[in-house]
């Protein structure tokens, strides 16, 4: 499912990150791996406030369907 579905304080196992190219060095850049954790902490209008790697990273729904849990 894409992250933008997952459940707040649940932690999530990346399995795909989608899109061009760049759009997945971007993330890649950003710590979403396959193989990585994420949780998100929450939502305001489908824009996602997640925990990855440690840090505390803001995304908009867009990008968050690109990235498959």
């Amino acid at each position: 499912m894409p992250l933008s579905m997952a459940k707040e304080g649940e932690p999530n196992k990346i399995k795909k990150v989608g899109g061009r190219e760049e759009t997945r060095k971007f993330l890649e850049n950003l710590g979403f791996v396959v193989g990585g954790s994420v949780t998100v902490v929450s939502e305001i209008n489908g824009n996602l406030i997640v925990n990855v790697k440690e840090s505390r990273v803001a995304i908009g729904k867009e990008m968050a369907n690109k990235i498959i849990v």
